[in-house]
């Protein structure tokens, strides 16, 4: 969903639970291990995994997936994607008043553990909500800086910190989750809370289809029971930052390529967007080894397109080219099935085609994820697939 492109936020600080709780490693459902180096974290005592549901939403494209965590003392319960593409926790407050009226509002005069920091700030984002494009600073948020308790799959971390919602532009109406949870490779907010109790510094994602299943995230640990076969790591690149990233040697359509295409490049993996987003000249090029019909859409800028009673009956298979941590070349593969994420609005007839082109920002998010189950292994900065048991 949203990526973000400009932030003016600051890093946070921690206040963690004593070192005498234990935990558990949990399971978050969803609707629709070594310690980084320099890492302050400390071992305490074991957590077991978490898993928490996740639902899925897009206008029924499955490609958006959140799920629910507490905030405050008592708790109150919000909704939030959990968003590999960014590192902060942000949502919804009463102060953001009739510009938040369609997500549940998280009111900090409830809480006995809220601490209000003060500071304002703003977020633009270059992805918005679902598939639909980002145009100038049209998915932006005002923030207010504070501290409280948050709890994941009845885990929990005091003195996290994160940001109000006290603005937001009319774009984020439409989703039906109140915030957004950055799961970045570098652990903050509630997460590095729980890996300095002792959960194991990785995570693992299931958002399947929603005529399939709940999606799951899995703090702490893997589900077996969600893939086939054996997962394959390939290490993240020095350099990445904050970012899941992990370097392409190149990009096969339909068991065809280009020398643009057979280039290598970096990218980005999101579980907070929807579909891919790739420099204008990659889009082009994968489009026309599919079909020379697919066109850019004017109305909706980065955006492409074709007759809908076409799209089914086009072959689309993209294969992104990986190397594994031993060398091993492999493919995350995006299937046919998922060329299309629906018609547009302004005109039912034309279906939307998943690439959008963003110069500058190379992503993949649901339209691949959805297909393989991943690991996200922050301690080891690494990232793992295994084809998803539903796909």
């Amino acid at each position: 969903m949203h990526t973000k492109l400009l932030t003016c936020c600051s890093l946070f600080s921690l206040v963690f639970l004593s070192h005498g709780a234990k935990i558990e490693p949990q399971t978050i459902a969803l609707t629709a291990r070594t310690v980084p180096r320099g890492s302050t974290f400390r071992r305490r005592a074991s957590i077991s995994p978490a898993s928490i549901p996740l639902d899925d939403f897009f206008l029924g494209t499955d490609l958006q997936w959140f799920g629910n965590i507490t905030v405050g003392t008592p708790p109150q319960e919000i909704t939030v994607v959990f968003d590999t593409g960014s590192s902060t926790l942000e949502f919804a407050s009463t102060l953001c008043g009739a510009a938040c009226s369609n997500q549940v509002q998280f009111d900090s005069s409830k809480s006995s553990t809220f601490v209000d920091l003060g500071r304002t700030s703003s977020i633009t984002f270059a992805t918005g909500v679902g598939v639909d494009p980002v145009v100038g600073a049209n998915y932006r948020l005002t923030l207010r800086s504070a501290r409280d308790t948050v709890s994941i799959g009845g885990l929990t971390a005091t003195g996290v910190s994160l940001f109000l919602i006290t603005d937001q532009t009319p774009k984020f109406n439409i989703d039906p989750f109140s915030g957004i949870l950055g799961m970045g490779s570098t652990a903050q907010g509630p997460f590095a809370g729980l890996i300095n109790q002792g959960l194991p510094p990785l995570f693992s994602l299931s958002v399947v289809a929603q005529d399939i299943g709940k999606g799951e995230l899995t703090l702490g640990g893997i589900d077996n029971s969600k893939f086939t076969g054996t997962p394959i790591f390939a290490s993240l690149p020095p350099g990445s930052g904050n970012g899941w990233v992990l370097t392409s040697p190149g990009i096969v359509v339909n068991g065809q390529t280009t020398s643009l295409l057979n280039t290598s490049r970096s990218i980005i993996f999101d579980s907070g967007t929807s579909n891919v987003l790739f420099s204008t000249d990659t889009a082009n090029a994968i489009y026309a080894l599919i079909s020379p019909d697919i066109k850019p859409n004017a109305n909706e800028p980065g955006t492409y397109g074709i007759a809908c009673d076409r799209i089914s009956s086009l072959p689309a298979t993209i294969d992104i080219g990986f190397v594994s941590q031993d060398g091993t070349p492999f493919n995350l593969t995006i299937p046919s099935k998922e060329l299309s994420v629906g018609p547009f609005a302004n005109d039912p007839t034309l279906c939307q085609t998943l690439i959008n082109a963003f110069d500058g920002l190379e992503l993949v998010g649901g339209s691949l994820l959805k297909h393989y189950y991943s690991i996200w292994d922050v301690g080891s900065k690494r990232l793992g697939f295994a084809p998803a048991l539903s796909s």
